[in-house]
């Protein structure tokens, strides 16, 4: 037996919601706004309290400040049974991301903070040792590939499965050796605009066809369109479910965090999929990124209450 189900390493911040803000101030102005929330923002830290609500046991790899936000987020991962002994202690502040107008197009100002100070070579491996899985983020192309391919292949030594969630490259590199990585990694999830980007494809059907020549097991985020997957070269799509958009702060983290659930209690891709696009959209209904997702019960309620809306097949060249 494993002391954990999932190991993450990744970023960890507060998320400060600014709701119902239709201009920014002017120098020496005011502007009164709907609501101001904080919650437990970053991607590899949404995705643990997703998995964590859902009854997996996780562990945490990641750098927080001393401070009174750092406290707050580890009283948040705690309150779920995460395993915060892990998380390293920073002489930064923790980061901080304002997110305005998440309703709309959100714009965004953020402090890095201490995740500034993330690195693998942070991955305690006697954690990794206790557990199933790894889930990575962070890439950072030709900055950290070398890291990160080297100690996925020490993952993979070590009998632990791996998924990654490369997200954007803010850089603009899109750094072409991502194919080498993917090469070695057991699930890789990218969206699809990300997908265009390193492939230079026009389409999702044709993205997924050419990352399909490098990964055995990539997933394919379509946003509100739902999800497409490609394992060992066979192709399965289900559409998103239908809700009432809030916030799509996190939608992304919550999927890989239904996709992995399944995927670790040995489901179909499709079946996957559809714990994916349950999680994403359970996600966008609440204000803040963790907010919106529950338990496996109410997860299992909420898709079956909605499952026959949803597509079995996919034109794989849309």
């Amino acid at each position: 037996m494993k002391n954990y189900d999932v190991i993450v390493i990744g970023d960890a911040n507060i998320d400060l919601v600014v709701a119902g803000c239709n201009e920014l101030p002017a120098p020496g102005q005011e502007v009164l706004v709907q609501n101001m929330t904080i919650h437990v923002g970053g991607g590899a830290a949404l995705f643990s309290l997703a998995l964590a609500k859902l009854g997996l046991k996780i562990a945490f790899n990641g750098v927080l400040g001393e401070d009174g936000f750092g406290q707050f987020v580890r009283d948040q991962f705690s309150r779920y049974g995460i395993d915060t002994s892990y998380i390293r202690k920073s002489r930064r502040n923790t980061g901080i991301s304002i997110a305005i107008n998440p309703e709309n197009d959100r714009s965004f100002i953020t402090y890095t903070g201490s995740n500034a100070e993330l690195s693998l070579q942070q991955l305690d491996m006697n954690s990794v040792a206790l557990g199933r899985h790894v889930h990575l983020t962070g890439y950072r192309g030709s900055q950290n590939h070398s890291e990160y391919l080297e100690t996925v292949k020490k993952l993979k030594a070590l009998g632990v499965t791996t998924s990654i969630d490369v997200g954007w490259d803010d850089t603009g590199e899109w750094y072409q050796g991502i194919f080498d990585l993917m090469n070695e990694v057991d699930v890789f999830f990218m969206n699809e605009a990300e997908a265009r980007h390193y492939t230079g494809c026009s389409t999702a059907g044709e993205s997924i066809r050419f990352l399909a020549k490098y990964c055995s097991h990539i997933v394919l985020k379509l946003g509100s369109e739902g999800a497409v997957v490609a394992v060992d070269g066979r192709q399965a799509y289900r559409s998103g479910f239908s809700v009432q958009v809030v916030d799509t702060t996190g939608a992304g983290d919550s999927f890989n965090a239904g996709y992995i659930y399944g995927y670790l209690a040995g489901k179909q891709p499709e079946e996957c999929l559809i714990y994916g696009n349950a999680c994403g959209a359970l996600s966008v209904s609440e204000y803040g990124g963790s907010t919106g997702t529950t338990n496996i019960q109410l997860l299992e309620k909420f898709i079956d209450g909605r499952i026959g809306s949803t597509m079995d097949n996919w034109e794989v060249a849309k």
